[in-house]
């Protein structure tokens, strides 16, 4: 939905971040925290996601490769040149955008599912490739990260609120880049490139060019939490940057939530890491496959009562109360 703030939802938006900002100090629990990390993470590679398969509706199951590009690029010179991950961040962000060039230029030539096949073919061709680096990249062994302790310009910190903090600060930046996108003419470029796309190419729409560059700030903001992740957990190998799973956990969070539209990946994430972590609480690993069961039924009950996700109820529950006030006055 493409429409200005108003002052009652700026008002909600503030105190939301408020109690973000506020919650690693009153959440004490490391595993609490951790949590909380993961949430956000998703939450931010789920925004990166929709800005892509939500607003332009281009279904990418390949966002893993942008992931992974980010996390080896910032890994490779900290490592190897003493180089910041603060500002291998960046670096991977420009390297994931620059490579979504050619990768989108070949993939963007299909539509439907053959664009989807395209890009999981992709990010699996690009582990295969540092699959094979081993003198470069360290093969499918995979590197630890050299722990310094204490060191926030090395991006390490001796508590999870920090990293909190941190992830945060890159959901909100995502939040920033989707709002801003989203209430300009690119948004409604987007937008009609996702309804119909030779329509919009008919009215005027360089679609080729918009899916292009969307694609580019889709694929920076990802190779960040690749940086991220790698720094949080202190490893990487091929299997880990470029899993599957991460496209798919980007896609899930935003359909469920629903698709193109601000919020919609966060409130996903909400729902399905909480519940992911809340079952592996309990159940541990005594049921295997649950949390992938759950999952499924979670998305076949949006997908059947909910096609529009979460946001739809949402709003579709803000029209109701909206149009009863005038009534009842």
């Amino acid at each position: 939905m493409i429409r200005d703030i108003n002052p009652r939802d700026a008002i909600l938006i503030a105190i939301g971040i408020a109690i973000l900002i506020a919650l690693p100090m009153v959440v004490k629990s490391s595993f609490a925290v951790d949590i909380f990390v993961r949430i956000l993470l998703f939450a931010f590679i789920g925004t990166a996601w929709n800005l892509m398969g939500g607003y332009a509706k281009q279904l990418s199951l390949g966002h893993a490769a942008y992931f992974g590009l980010g996390a080896y690029t910032s890994t490779i010179l900290q490592i190897n040149y003493d180089i910041s991950p603060w500002i291998g961040m960046v670096v991977g962000g420009v390297v994931a955008a620059i490579a979504s060039l050619p990768i989108g230029w070949l993939c963007f030539r299909l539509r439907g599912p053959y664009f989807t096949i395209a890009t999981i073919a992709t990010a699996q061709a690009l582990m295969l490739i540092f699959l094979k680096f081993r003198d470069f990249a360290w093969g499918a062994e995979g590197t630890t990260i050299p722990n310094l302790g204490t060191a926030p310009l090395m991006m390490q910190f001796e508590n999870k609120s920090s990293y909190y903090y941190v992830v945060l600060g890159l959901l909100l930046l995502s939040l920033l880049v989707t709002w801003l996108i989203e209430r300009s003419w690119i948004g409604n470029y987007l937008v009609a490139i996702g309804e119909d796309e030779d329509a919009a190419e008919a009215i005027g729409v360089n679609a080729p060019k918009m899916k292009r560059d969307i694609y580019m700030i889709s694929a920076f903001l990802t190779a960040l939490a690749g940086t991220f992740y790698t720094q949080y957990i202190y490893f990487i190998d091929p299997a880990t940057a470029f899993s599957f799973s991460i496209s798919i956990e980007a896609a899930l969070v935003s359909i469920v939530g629903g698709i193109g539209t601000l919020w919609g990946p966060l409130i996903g994430t909400v729902l399905l890491e909480t519940t992911s972590a809340l079952l592996q609480s309990w159940l541990g690993s005594s049921i295997g496959g649950v949390q992938l069961t759950v999952y499924s039924l979670i998305l076949m009950a949006v997908i059947l009562w909910r096609p529009t996700g979460l946001m739809g109820m949402i709003n579709e529950v803000r029209q109701r109360f909206a149009t009863r006030k005038p009534a009842q006055a």
